[in-house]
């Protein structure tokens, strides 16, 4: 019982310490149509805040932030031997065998958009019905390799890969996403979106509250673990590292690890034509093993190992700053006790 105790005493102590020191950053996110904004390190919380009207029961759309799950769910079938990350996936997509610009296409190269597809933004919409057909059938316009195209397009040619490697287990890939990643978390009935076809949206859709989406986070910061080895974590690994198109984007993450500080949803407003990635990061303030689950009107979930900290930020707004608020954000920190 006194140990119960001391633990509660530990956790209110850390909250409310938290709720002195993190009032610049707190600030800074309402002020920019913040409307949930948590902090938690070492699995415990430092700081948790809605916006009035907000609560820590509401789901809010996390956007792209979808994609990082299914980043997840494709080293889990790296895992299970489902696909290798360097095999063409004209292995699977038998249409693209005959094309001589798509034939030798990586999976790794569909899953870090250097693919060569166009980004098909009408997937976004409701007026395809099999998303992965238009997205298999859609012409290359780059070279594989040496072009940074963001879009859904090269996402949904994964889900038709994955969906005919789990064809045999009679699994789809929604379930498979589910029974690996969703449900290991806690994650339950998670509100998504699918086509008439039946095929999920990979690329957005998905609605969480920022506690759970911090759960997420702490999956990522223990490198595969909660409370049990989901994923390996050589293997997940795979997801933390640049392409040499796109140096700040893995596989369904934003990386930190060079020097130019680049507004990503400004510069992803660019036709992919003209955007410049050389040396992109997302803040030259954050140590450089920050690691960024992102979605539209700046839903964050920023993950720094080093730091042993996740912090979930929820909202809309056109005028966020990543710089200026994980400078408020880690001076906040540094004013807490280790």
């Amino acid at each position: 019982m006194k140990n119960i105790l001391l633990l509660f005493l530990f956790a209110f102590s850390a909250r409310a310490r938290g709720a002195g020191y993190f009032r610049d950053a707190a600030a800074y996110s309402e002020s920019r149509g913040g409307q949930a904004l948590l902090v938690v390190r070492r699995d415990a919380t430092l700081f948790e805040k809605y916006a009035a009207g907000h609560s820590s029961g509401e789901s809010h759309r996390i956007y792209s932030g979808t994609k990082s799950f299914w980043a997840v769910a494709a080293m889990a079938a790296v895992q299970d031997g489902l696909i290798n990350l360097d095999e063409p996936a004209s292995n699977a997509i038998a249409e693209w065998r005959g094309d001589p610009r798509k034939r030798d296409v990586t999976i790794r190269e569909l899953l870090n958009f250097t693919d060569g597809l166009p980004p098909a933004v009408q997937l976004h919409g409701e007026g395809v019905q099999d998303r992965d057909a238009f997205a298999v059938a859609l012409p290359v316009v780059a070279f594989p390799g040496q072009v940074f195209i963001y879009g859904p397009s090269h996402l949904q040619v994964f889900c038709e890969v994955l969906r005919r490697r789990l064809r045999p287990y009679k699994e789809s890939p929604y379930h498979y996403l589910e029974r690996k990643v969703l449900r290991p978390l806690g994650l339950w009935d998670v509100r998504h979106i699918t086509d008439r076809a039946g095929n999920p949206l990979l690329a957005t859709g998905f609605e969480l509250t920022a506690r759970q989406w911090v759960r997420f986070g702490e999956l990522i910061l223990h490198r595969g673990f909660y409370n049990r080895q989901l994923v390996d974590p050589d293997i997940l690994e795979n997801c933390f590292h640049g392409s040499e198109a796109n140096p700040a984007f893995g596989i369904g993450f934003w990386l930190n690890r060079k020097s130019r500080a680049v507004d990503v949803e400004k510069m992803l407003d660019f036709p992919w034509r003209i955007q410049d990635w050389r040396d992109a990061c997302i803040s030259r303030d954050a140590p450089p093993d920050m690691i960024v689950s992102l979605g539209s009107g700046f839903q964050r979930l920023y993950i720094i190992p080093s730091l042993d900290l996740v912090v979930a930020r929820q909202g809309w707004s056109d005028h966020f700053s990543d710089a200026c608020f994980l400078r408020l954000l880690l001076a906040d920190l540094r004013s807490v006790q280790p």
